[in-house]
């Protein structure tokens, strides 16, 4: 499944008419709105969504994450184990009529429905870029709080329980903890999947007049410290290009300082497509037309690789694309067999390719987007006898 995520300012009109062109290849598609409480999509399409699909166009179909289902979804796992324990404090439980999302239950609800679609194309009208990445991480970082906290190691122990509880005092959870931490971790793994999937990408939007580059550059290398790819990135409502020949001076000046910015933007995207929509807005298919035509656009490679220099260097170099990144923002600390980089507001824990897991660090440097860090063999990490077979 191709999975396109729309964030930025204007999502919602260009994730409507991404979903359109898409509809109008042939393709089964499925346009989602996600974080949008003042249903800024229902308005573009003329149309209430619900958490259902709807047929809007041949080959389409409209729907919004429902927060509340998911949030119900998740109590109900629990039910059976709460109820004991309100029972226990004398507490009453809140009927389904009662509950309300909590904060950050959007962004579980928005990974359910990644994980869920049934389409060919899905194009989601994603929250802000912020928000966008803290939901991609999520999968990741919960499943790396799962297994330091109830490691399947435990989970294996299960049938000493008794031995280890007489002998050596040794508490071990209950059952249906066991249960819980499976049930998580597949639900982790199949968010993660579809997360990390080749076909998922975020298309950014931003305004053709207002943008900032430095916004744009921290956004970029946010996005790609976590692995998510982008494909393009859509300045929209520029002024029409033949304003530049109007009689009003202000007017022309003005269009020319927007061409000045358009063009200083695709300087900075490289080979990323730059995509351009004009004032007046025409038609979600105008739009869609306006901005595609013919064009196929793919996620962006922004792969890691571990080069070996041992012959020249006597160095492995793991090279770590993140466009945009600030040298003066980045920081770097090895943990055991991970690596930790924090970049201006974000953080990820990586686990070191197995190739430098017996290596010790010689230095990193930063050029043209590209994160290097240099890694030497150690003899002295390496298990007795594995030298030997060292050519």
């Amino acid at each position: 499944m191709r999975t396109i995520l729309v964030s930025g300012d204007g999502s919602a009109l260009i994730a409507a008419a991404t979903a359109l062109h898409a509809a109008g290849q042939g393709r089964r598609t499925l346009l989602l709105a996600a974080d949008d409480p003042h249903r800024t999509l229902d308005a573009a399409l003329g149309v209430r969504l619900t958490g259902l699909p709807t047929p809007y166009a041949e080959h389409l179909a409209v729907a919004r994450v429902d927060e509340q289902e998911t949030f119900r979804a998740a109590l109900d796992g629990f039910g059976g184990r709460l109820g004991p324990a309100l029972d226990l404090i004398g507490a009453a439980p809140l009927d389904p009529e009662e509950l309300t999302p909590l904060p950050g239950t959007g962004r579980l609800a928005l990974l359910r429905a990644l994980r869920s679609a049934d389409a060919e194309v899905l194009v989601v009208a994603a929250p802000a870029p912020a928000e966008l990445i803290a939901t991609l991480a999520l999968p990741e970082q919960l499943a790396r709080y799962l297994d330091r906290l109830l490691p399947e190691q435990r989970q294996a122990a299960r049938a000493l329980r008794p031995l280890l509880a007489a002998v050596a005092g040794v508490p071990m959870p209950a059952d249906w903890l066991f249960e819980a931490r499976a049930k998580a971790a597949a639900v982790l793994a199949e968010a993660r999947a579809a997360v990390e999937h080749p076909g998922t990408s975020v298309r950014l939007v931003v305004d053709a007049g207002h943008h900032s580059l430095d916004e744009l550059r921290r956004i970029r290398a946010g996005f790609a410290l976590y692995g998510q790819r982008l494909d393009a990135v859509v300045a929209h409502r520029a002024l029409p290009a033949a304003v530049l020949e109007s009689p009003d001076p202000w007017l022309a000046a003005e269009a020319a300082r927007e061409r000045d910015r358009l063009a200083e933007l695709a300087r900075e995207l490289g080979d990323l497509p730059l995509l351009v929509g004009r004032r007046p807005e025409p038609t979600l298919e105008g739009v869609a037309a306006q901005l595609y035509g013919e064009r196929e656009l793919v996620p962006y490679d922004t792969s890691w690789q571990v080069v070996d220099r041992l012959a020249e260097e006597g160095l492995l170099v793991w090279r770590l694309v993140l466009p945009g990144a600030d040298r003066s923002e980045l920081e770097l600390v090895r943990r055991g067999d991970e690596l930790v980089i924090g970049l201006g507001g974000y953080r990820r824990i990586l686990p070191l390719p197995s190739a430098l897991r017996r290596c010790t660090v010689q230095g990193a440097g930063m050029a043209e987007g590209v994160l290097s860090i240099r890694f030497a063999p150690d003899p002295a990490l390496w298990p007795t006898g594995w030298s030997q077979g060292i050519g």
